[in-house]
């Protein structure tokens, strides 16, 4: 398999098939990515959509810089923040979505609703959080990205990355601890 660098010179050359391959390899990344980042599915497959126009459009442009694979979160961050910023942009408190293609009958329906109920509460929790510290969290802890890395897509410095993902994981502890005295109280009641 070529690497995104071969397949970005092979575009670059003219290769429309290379750029097929190039989308297929990062489209996951991309989707959850952006996913992880807004919360509601539909905006985050327009999104990506978006993004990867943004990427047909510019590639040609693509100067070997780093990664291409951050290169592309940064289109994605950015994306991101201008949907934030966006006059339509309204935060949808979804509902718990229900998968119902991971049941089978030896499934125990309690436990997937459990894990369910449990991933809202950290998307909920991640979703209070500023979109810069909302970014470093999800780069780092879902996609296992490095300092370095980070700093590149956010364009910040490393130290900042550093502070906004201790800030962030503070304020994730709050929540969680606020969430279980309420649940403690809800009880009692």
């Amino acid at each position: 398999m070529l690497t995104d660098e071969e397949l970005i010179k092979e575009i670059q050359s003219g290769n429309q098939y290379a750029m097929e391959i190039l989308v297929k390899k990062h489209y996951k990344l991309l989707f959850s990515f952006i996913y992880r980042n807004i919360g509601d599915y539909h905006a985050s497959f327009d999104i990506t959509q978006e993004v990867l126009i943004k990427l047909v459009k510019s590639i040609k442009c693509y100067k070997d810089e780093g990664k291409f694979k951050n290169w592309l979160l940064r289109i994605a961050a950015n994306s991101c923040n201008d949907y934030f910023r966006s006059s339509g942009f309204i935060k949808n408190k979804s509902s718990i979505e229900f998968d119902t293609n991971i049941i089978d009958e030896n499934s125990n329906v309690y436990e997937i609703m459990s894990r369910k109920i449990e991933r809202q509460k950290i998307k909920n929790a991640i979703s209070t959080l500023p979109e810069f510290q909302r970014n470093a969290i999800i780069l780092k802890y879902y996609h296992d990205l490095k300092i370095k890395d980070i700093a590149y897509i956010t364009q910040s410095n490393e130290s900042t990355v550093k502070s906004r993902l201790k800030q962030g994981i503070e304020k994730l502890k709050q929540v969680f601890v606020r969430s279980d005295e309420n649940e403690k109280i809800a009880k009692g009641l």
